[in-house]
């Protein structure tokens, strides 16, 4: 592939990945300006419609079924659905929380079976050893649960929508609805691309193209393993995109 078709294929891996974000965070906006009320509603609409698109999208044009959009997209689908229906916004608040939990504790569960579920999906990227692979999916694990920290903290202490004040956990801390879609784009993802690059000199130092051989020597002492000068590897990408 080109060099071009390349970063036609990324922009519109990324645009598939943030896309949906971004129309959530838009919308939410310009109905903010617009209507007295109810523009959450409206941006989880659009936000719900949107994940299906770029869902479609992957299928379609990609002919790539991504398994983190497939349960972004049934979770925004169930929890905007009532979000909507109810009239009541705490089911989209909650919609971080519960996907990055699902995520989060999928990873670890898995081990409790004897498999790596990271390992799963993205061993036909490349091959890496062993404990490698157990380090990375334990440490997005471990992300996946801060992210849904951090949105607990966030939408409990949303003061301008239904939030009961009992549900708050500092006194000292009031946000808007607005800051809380926001951060949902300018926050969320500026976070999980720090994250993301904090992983690269690991997965660059011990990733191998498939096929391209035995791992040579053993891995070693990897249990605290937080850097590496990049190698000839080819470039992957084992992080996945930020859920929305």
């Amino acid at each position: 592939m080109s060099t071009n078709g390349k970063t036609l294929s990324q922009g519109s891996r990324l645009l598939v990945d943030v896309g949906p974000a971004a129309v959530f965070m838009i919308s939410y906006n310009i109905a903010n300006r617009v209507l007295d009320e109810g523009a959450i509603y409206w941006s989880t609409g659009l936000f719900m419609a949107a994940t299906a698109i770029a869902l479609a999208y992957a299928a379609i044009s990609q002919k790539r079924f991504p398994p983190m959009l497939i349960v972004t997209f049934v979770i925004v689908t169930l929890f905007g659905a009532m979000t909507i229906y109810l009239q009541d916004p705490i089911f989209i608040f909650i919609k971080p929380t519960i996907i990055n939990l699902l995520f989060a504790f999928t990873i670890l569960i898995s081990f409790a079976f004897g498999f790596n579920v990271w390992k799963a999906l993205f061993s036909s990227v490349f091959e890496m050893p062993e404990r490698i692979w157990t380090i990375l999916a334990i440490r997005w694990a471990l992300f996946f649960i801060f992210l849904a920290a951090v949105n607990e903290v966030l939408w409990r202490h949303i003061t301008d929508s239904v939030v009961v004040d009992s549900a708050r956990m500092f006194d000292w801390l009031e946000l808007s609805e607005a800051f809380w879609v926001n951060f949902r784009l300018l926050g969320t993802y500026p976070i999980f691309a720090v994250f993301v690059a904090l992983n690269i000199p690991i997965t660059l130092k011990w990733a191998r193209a498939p096929g391209e051989g035995e791992d040579e020597g053993d891995a070693g002492d990897v249990s605290g393993e937080v850097s590496g000068e990049a190698d000839d590897s080819p470039d992957a990408e084992p992080e996945p995109r930020p859920t929305s």
